[in-house]
């Protein structure tokens, strides 16, 4: 920290103040340490005033922090501090050494400075034994002749070089972006001595590229790379300058208990030192949402889940005995050195209120909001648990991270197997904003906050090999995560932070960094070779689960590219050309759809909604006052997802013929479908005054009335009296509208009803082959057994 007071000095420098006026005034006005001319005698005068100063204004130099230790295999750094605003507008920063020789020092019109190589390299040399002071004194061009501020810290240089390069990952914000377009993620590879950003080694990849590990020699590389969408692909390759991720490579944690028939993802996989095994947590349910905002743009954390390794040898999956209870969730584990224990994260598996049977992987956000909004917190415990072999333990909890009111993650052990080094956080695991780094041995004790920690997120650490040096990453400094460096020594005591700022980029999270123990060089580049039209095509179904019609297209394009005689693959490119409204491209290839497979309907009549859409278009620029035309291209443009424009179409039909039913109809759908309800609502409410027995007008009001998210507009029991009606008018017989008289039920406080409606809509919907009513029916109807009426999303 920057010190509060200086003190007195020699008084003999005064003389020199009276000549500061005119050398600062002419050597600062334009010089920002540029050396020549007056600068030496400028820097001897202030340094002068400086040491005979009784007591000056603090400054504060933010970086680096008092006592900080550099390794001396690291590109210099750039000196911070923070000028007093509307006063200093000139800096002296100065290194003076123990050794009693010549001082270095520069001036600055700006509140940083960053060594040359040449002065970096002295002050490593002369800072390797003793501790260099660092001082920064700040005075003001018009006045140079007052000091007006000085603050000093002190810095060294380790004999211990970090010896080894990093393996880290680049992320655009938000996550959700990353996520939409992965091609955009890159990897980079390189050492701490750079001067620039080391070289990207792998981007371009078009689907999610997320975990990696390292086997201890750096033989081996794990990483998950989502082949072919699946979830649970992860890659394994040998290590070398030019690596190829091919699908003889991938395998999937899908395949370990496949006749379930559940989506599984294979969450925070490592790869064991011997390079043999790989751990991952299977059979996983996890939140996965986004959050506003850049710092903190997801929440992700499993809440069920089981441990199972892959044996490369065998090509065999296992589950984990000891880490395989299904009534927890195990995931986050970490190998020891000698491949002998593991350490995981370890949680009483969670039952969602709003969550009934599903096969998802991913929990969406309507489901996670008992975490989101209402409070509800999730921690885990470490626990420790013998590998044998693959034969497995007894879990036993780590103490010292565990039982300790907070969440406990991402252990991992240092080098020689000596201490672990894991995140506490109040709550979840990754990306959390109170995230602290602690440290203690490695078959438990007294867990010590380490003296890196910076004021926001720190994570995703890896030790060195030489287990002198850990990096891990951290949100100090803004949304854009860096990484930091700092020493252990062998009392488990950390240095303060090191910002490895030449390493990332002002427009990149840099994450999941990993020290590998191999040669500089020893990865140039990374290429996949296992993208087929599959991956491509599920990629699009993705893009467009997401919303994203435009990255949808693209993949579909490259589907097409690699297998341009894929029916499927053409059909489903035409739909989004024409949901994108190019609706001369996507008549095209709905024909080359008809050609491929003449027995494709749905292409015939997609063919024929482009064919009524261009005459209704036709008829209105000829009349727009044509009502039948503007009705039915309101439907058309509904088919393909341009509600927003329908409802023009549909409000002007309307208007046009305020007694016909079906476009006022048609006008409330729509609006309901753009998440209106109040305005569809009134027009429901209308449309019952002309016709009352309106089946549809019934259900939908009665809809509204009992999900809507505005307690302004719910109203239980009229919504049971609409619903009851459409029931009666149907004879019961119809499981969408038993649900939604199911929904008026549960709003209305009758859960008992509401349960024994919903079963009777599961049924029928079940024997009319309509599985996917049935499962959504399902999931209300756990909502009304927790006594929790339905929201509409």
């Amino acid at each position: 920290m920057a010190d509060r007071c200086v003190r007195h000095g020699e008084a003999a420098g005064l003389v020199c103040i009276a000549l500061s006026v005119l050398l600062l005034r002419g050597v600062l006005a334009g010089e920002a340490g540029v050396p020549g001319g007056n600068n030496a005698r400028a820097k001897e005068i202030i340094w002068a005033a400086f040491q005979a100063a009784e007591a000056l204004p603090p400054l504060e130099i933010t970086y680096p922090q008092d006592g900080t230790l550099f390794p001396p295999d690291i590109a210099a750094p750039t000196f911070r501090w923070e000028g007093q605003e509307g006063k200093a507008d000139a800096w002296l920063a100065t290194v003076a050494f123990a050794d009693g020789g010549a001082r270095l020092s520069v001036l600055a019109t700006e509140t940083h400075w960053r060594p040359s190589p040449q002065q970096w390299a002295a002050i490593k040399r002369r800072s390797g034994q003793t501790e260099a002071r660092v001082s920064v004194v700040g005075v003001r061009r018009g006045a140079p002749g007052t000091v007006l501020s000085a603050g000093r810290v002190s810095i060294r240089t380790s004999k211990d070089a970090v010896g080894a390069p990093l393996f880290y990952r680049e992320v655009n914000l938000p996550f959700i972006d990353a996520v939409k377009d992965p091609s955009k993620i890159r990897w980079r590879f390189g050492t701490i001595d750079s001067q620039t950003q080391p070289p990207i080694v792998l981007e371009g990849l078009p689907v999610c590229g997320n975990c990696h590990s390292f086997s201890a020699d750096a033989t081996a590389m794990g990483m998950d790379v989502d082949y072919a969408n699946d979830k649970g692909s992860y890659a394994i390759a040998p290590v070398a300058k030019e690596m190829v991720l091919e699908r003889d490579k991938i395998i999937t944690w899908s395949k370990y208990g496949s006749e379930d028939k559940e989506d599984t993802f294979g969450l925070l996989s490592q790869i064991s030192p011997n390079g043999r095994y790989v751990v991952s947590t299977v059979k996983d349910l996890s939140v996965f949402v986004a959050t506003p905002g850049l710092s903190f743009s997801q929440l992700f954390f499993p809440i069920k889940g089981i441990l199972v390794f892959y044996d490369r040898e065998s090509r065999t999956f296992h589950a984990l005995p000891g880490a395989d209870d299904k009534a927890f969730v195990q995931s986050n584990p970490t190998w020891s050195p000698d491949g002998k224990t593991l350490i995981f994260a370890r949680s009483r598996v969670h039952h969602l209120k709003t969550l009934g049977p599903t096969k998802t992987v991913l929990l969406t956000e309507e489901q996670c909001r008992e975490f989101l909004e209402e409070g509800k917190i999730f921690q885990y415990d470490l626990y420790r648990i013998p590998f044998n072999d693959g034969q497995g333990g007894q879990a036993e909890p780590l103490e010292g991270a565990s039982g300790n009111g907070m969440s406990n993650y991402f252990a991992r052990y240092s080098p020689d197997g000596k201490w672990v080094v894991f995140c506490r956080a109040r709550s979840f695991m990754l990306l959390q904003p109170d995230a602290e780094l602690y440290i203690l041995p490695a078959t438990g004790g007294k867990a010590r906050r380490l003296r890196c920690n910076t004021p926001r997120m720190n994570s995703w650490h890896s030790w060195s090999p030489n287990g002198k040096w850990l990096v891990f990453s951290s949100k100090a400094n803004g949304p854009y995560t860096q990484l930091f460096l700092t020493h252990i020594d062998e009392e488990g005591r950390s240095t303060p932070p090191v910002l490895l700022d030449r390493l990332t980029a002002p427009d990149r999270a840099a994450n999941i960094p990993e020290f590998v123990n191999a040669e500089p060089g020893a990865i140039a580049r990374i290429r996949e070779q296992f993208l087929d039209a599959v991956s491509f095509r599920r990629a699009a179904r993705e893009f467009v689960k997401a919303g994203d019609l435009e990255n949808a297209i693209r993949q579909c394009r490259k589907s097409l590219e690699l297998n341009p005689n894929n029916p499927k693959v053409r059909y489903g490119y035409a739909l989004l050309l024409f949901r994108k409204g190019d609706l001369e491209a996507a008549r095209a290839h709905f024909a080359e759809t008809a050609a491929l497979d003449p027995g494709n309907r749905d292409a015939l009549r997609a063919l024929r909604a482009i064919q009524a859409e261009q005459a209704c278009r036709r008829t209105l620029k000829l009349d727009p006052q044509d009502t039948m035309a503007q009705y039915h291209l309101g439907k058309l443009l509904v088919q393909r997802g341009r509600t927003d424009q329908a409802v023009g179409h549909f409000g002007e039909a309307a208007r046009l013929e305020p007694a016909l039913i079906p476009p006022i109809r048609a006008l409330a759908d729509a609006w309901l479908q753009r998440g209106r309800p109040d305005r569809a609502a009134l027009i429901y409410r209308c449309l019952l005054e002309r016709k009352p027995d309106d089946v549809g007008s019934l259900t939908h009001l009665a809809l509204i009335l009992a999900s809507c998210r505005d307690d302004g507009l719910r109203d239980g029991a009229e919504a049971v009296a609409l619903a009851s009606k459409a029931c009666a008018l149907t004879h019961g017989g119809d499981p969408a509208i038993l649900s939604v008289q199911a929904a008026a039920y549960a709003e209305a406080g009758r859960f008992p009803e509401a349960i024994r409606t919903a079963a009777k809509a599961v049924e029928i919907a079940t024997e009319g082959g309509n599985d996917r009513l049935a499962h959504s029916i399902q999931e209300s109807l756990e909502l009304y057994r927790h006594s929790k009426p339905l929201r509409a999303p």
